[in-house]
C-alpha cells in the first residue's frame, strides 16, 4: 500500500508540473504573440482634401521616428475627401484612429454623434488641437484677364467661380465665411445686404465641388471658370507645380479668413484598436520642429514661429478675421446660422427669401 500510495503522489506531481509547464509554454507563446503583434500597427488618418501630399511626407516621418521610439513599424492608411463629408463617415462607422479635418466644427459633430471623442479633445494639444493654419485666396489665370481684385468682384457679371460645396466641404465654408467677413465690413453689418452680397457671388459659380481637391481639378486640369476660391495652400501648389507659374497667379483679397485645420484622436476607435499610444503620439508629433518643416513645405503656415519665418515670404499679411471673433461666435453658432439645412447658405443657393 506505501508503494501505490507514494506511486500516486508520483503521477500526481507530474501531472502537476506537467500543467504547470503546459500553462508556461502557452504564456510564452502568447506573449510571444503579442510581442510580435506590436512589432506591426496600422493606424487610419481619416483627413480632407488638400492634406494628401502633406500627410505622405509627414507618415514617412513619423514612422521612421516611431520605429526608433519604440521598435514598432507604424502603418499609416490615408482617407480623402470633403471634410463634412469626412465626418460622417466616421460618424457612420468609418474606423479612424484619428481624425485630421478642416474645421473643428467636423470634430465636434463626430464627438456630439457618436460619443468616440473626448468632449475636452480642443485642449489636449497646443493651440486647440490646430498645429498648422491657412487662410483663403483666389487662384486666377495667369494675367488676370477678369481683372479680380477683391470679393465684389466676384459678384459681376460674366465672371466663373469655381468652389466646393459648403454642405460636404470644410474648405468651402471657410471659403464662404471669408465673403461674409467682407460683405459684413462693406455694408456695416446690414444683413439682408450681406445675403444679397452672397447670393450674387454663388450665382457666379460654375460647378460645386464636394470637396476642395476636386474643384481645384476642376479649374487646373478641366479648366473650367475664371477664379477659384481656394485655400492658400492648394493656391500654391497649383502654382509650384511644374508650368504653374504659367498659367496661374494668386490674388490675396483685401479680407480673409484664419482658416485652422483641427486634429483629434478617435479615442474610443484607438482604445478598441490598441493604437491609443501610437495614434496620440501621431498628433503631437505635428508639433515637433522636423513636422513644422515638413507643413511648411507643403504650403501650410506652421505653428512654430522660428519656422514661419524661413517661408515668410510665401504668406502675405493680410486682415484675417477668426472664427470666434463676435462675427460668428465660434463654429457651433456659425454651422447653425450658415450651414445646417435651412441656414443662409441654403437660403441663398436655392434662391429663397
Amino acid at each position: 500500500m506505501g508503494l501505490r500510495k507514494h506511486r500516486g503522489h508520483l503521477i500526481t506531481l507530474f501531472i502537476a508540473v506537467s500543467l504547470v509547464l503546459s500553462a508556461c509554454g502557452s504564456a510564452s507563446a502568447s506573449a510571444t504573440s503579442s510581442s510580435s503583434s506590436k512589432k506591426n500597427i496600422k493606424l487610419l488618418n481619416v483627413s480632407y482634401d488638400p492634406t494628401r501630399e502633406l500627410y505622405k511626407q509627414y507618415n514617412q516621418l513619423f514612422s521612421s521616428y516611431w520605429k526608433k521610439k519604440t521598435g514598432q513599424t507604424v502603418t499609416i492608411q490615408q482617407s480623402h475627401g470633403g471634410s463634412g463629408a469626412q465626418a460622417r463617415a466616421v460618424i457612420d462607422g468609418l474606423n479612424a484612429d484619428v481624425v485630421t479635418l478642416a474645421l473643428s466644427g467636423d470634430v465636434n459633430s463626430i464627438a456630439a454623434a457618436t460619443n468616440k471623442i473626448s468632449p475636452n479633445w480642443q485642449s489636449r494639444l497646443p493651440d486647440h488641437s490646430a498645429p498648422y493654419t491657412s487662410t483663403i485666396v483666389f487662384l486666377v489665370r495667369k494675367g488676370n484677364p477678369k481683372h479680380i481684385t477683391d470679393w465684389n468682384d466676384l459678384t459681376k457679371k460674366g465672371i466663373g467661380i469655381i468652389t466646393p460645396n459648403p454642405k460636404t466641404s470644410g474648405g468651402a465654408r471657410w471659403n464662404f465665411l471669408a465673403a461674409w467677413a467682407y460683405a459684413d465690413k462693406k455694408y456695416n453689418g446690414d444683413q439682408t445686404k450681406d445675403k444679397q452680397f452672397l447670393k450674387s457671388i454663388f450665382s457666379n459659380v460654375k460647378v460645386l465641388d464636394s470637396g476642395a481637391r476636386g474643384a481645384t481639378t476642376t479649374f487646373t486640369t478641366r479648366g473650367v471658370g475664371d477664379v477659384l476660391i481656394a485655400w492658400e495652400n492648394e493656391a500654391l501648389l497649383s502654382l509650384n507645380e511644374p508650368g504653374g507659374k504659367d498659367k496661374y497667379q494668386i490674388v490675396y483679397p483685401s479680407v480673409s479668413i484664419l482658416t485652422e485645420p483641427t486634429v483629434s484622436v478617435v479615442d474610443k476607435n484607438a482604445q478598441k484598436n490598441g493604437t491609443t499610444a501610437a495614434a496620440t503620439a501621431y498628433l503631437k508629433y505635428l508639433y515637433t520642429k522636423p513636422a513644422q518643416e515638413v507643413i511648411a513645405k507643403n504650403y501650410y503656415r506652421p505653428r512654430n514661429q522660428s519656422v514661419l519665418a524661413d517661408y515668410r515670404k510665401l504668406y502675405p499679411n493680410i486682415p484675417l478675421v477668426k472664427i470666434d471673433d463676435p462675427l460668428f461666435g465660434g463654429w457651433k453658432k456659425a454651422q447653425k446660422k450658415f450651414f445646417d439645412d435651412g441656414g443662409i447658405f441654403d437660403q441663398i443657393y436655392s434662391g429663397k427669401s
